[in-house]
């Protein structure tokens, strides 16, 4: 499968570096990015052709299928030229940051490959043979997406192990989860809308993945005077998210909490908790004192998962078959849940509702 790449940053080099490197069925032929010495760069470091444009990069004749990792707001517009050139495509959260816009997206998908997934003749059978057939692989038959999300945590196999565990029902019915994600400083130009897209989207989708029931509505609140790390973000927050199953759920975001990259995730059931701290790789103990190494961004801590999700949508992929990632719904589902946390941080932290898919609440 030959991959082209949108977005050279730290993401789009490090899915490179992934794919390249620890993904097997997978050759990126291509990436894209409007600065031409980090492109340059990217594609030095793995055999790639360079572009600027990202539109030639979709409709490049090497490029049977697209992973978008560009910055936020170019998302919803890359998916859609994605759709339009019928090539399969991973697309990195957020899908948007409007719901209007993420609605879009799933009905551009929808009227392209059909209600559930599946595609109609125009798409299956299209000028660029990349929906029809994998290249080098199995013929793709219908009921196959064309787009998934990236929201990688579902692969990480900690929290896979956890919603397992939970769904056994061993422990009793789930009551609450709680979330937490801290990290050593927020990215420029961060707001405090952007950090609700862009990083706590990320337990959006966890929260009623784990539950197994979707978000009906959520509540947004920080400390009356915000750390003094946050350069005027409001940081740290925390919503509170209840589910259709009942359960009430915490998320808590700290971008610059300065001290490491640091995840964790505990769902309390009846009769149990299963939790999933932060893990510590080496311990080194001197002069009377242990310690333990913190990573300072996310690649320590969810390699892994990403190679595992790209791994699966590249064997899926070469194989004919739907890969077991997120779907567009699933993106357009979290933008929904995000808006609605951005409504309650505007209202005061009143409870919000989630608005259903269509507009409905």
């Amino acid at each position: 499968m030959r991959i082209g790449i949108i977005g050279t940053g730290v993401m789009g080099a490090f899915h490179a570096q992934c794919l390249h490197a620890q993904v097997s069925g997978a050759t990126v032929t291509a990436v894209a990015d409007p600065d031409p010495e980090r492109a340059g760069a990217a594609a030095a470091a793995i055999g790639a052709i360079a572009l600027s444009d990202p539109h030639e990069l979709i409709a490049h004749p090497e490029v049977d299928a697209v992973l978008i990792a560009s910055p936020d707001f170019l998302h919803a517009e890359q998916t859609l030229a994605c759709i339009a050139a019928g090539k399969p495509t991973l697309c990195e959260k957020p899908l948007s940051y409007s719901v209007d816009e993420a609605e879009r997206v799933v009905a551009a998908h929808r009227a392209a490959v059909g209600e559930g997934g599946s595609r109609g003749r125009a798409a299956s059978e299209g000028a660029t043979g990349a929906v029809a057939t994998a290249a080098h692989g199995a013929p793709r038959g219908a009921g196959i997406p064309l787009v998934h999300q990236g929201f990688m945590r579902r692969f990480d196999p900690d929290y896979v192990a956890q919603k397992r565990a939970v769904a056994s029902g061993a422990h009793g019915r789930p009551v609450m989860v709680r979330s937490v994600g801290r990290g050593v400083s927020s990215g420029p130009g961060a707001t405090d809308e952007s950090v609700i897209f862009n990083s706590a989207i990320h337990d959006l989708d966890l929260v009623p993945w784990l539950l197994d029931s979707p978000v009906t509505e959520v509540s947004w609140h920080a400390p009356a005077a915000p750390s003094a790390t946050g350069g005027g973000l409001r940081d740290p927050f925390l919503l509170l998210l209840r589910t259709a199953d009942g359960a009430l759920s915490t998320v808590e975001i700290f971008l610059n909490a300065r001290y490491g990259y640091d995840m964790r995730c505990e769902v309390v059931c009846e009769t149990g908790a299963v939790a999933i701290t932060e893990p510590h790789r080496l311990a080194v103990s001197s002069a009377l004192t242990t310690s333990t190494g913190i990573p300072d961004d996310f690649r320590p801590r969810f390699a892994e998962a990403y190679r595992l999700e790209l791994q699966e949508w590249v064997t899926a992929l070469n194989e004919g078959r739907a890969p077991a990632l997120a779907t567009v719904e699933d993106g357009a589902t979290a933008t929904r849940v995000a808006a609605a946390a951005v409504a309650s941080m505007r209202a005061g932290g009143a409870f919000a509702p989630v608005a259903q898919a269509g507009g409905a609440r």
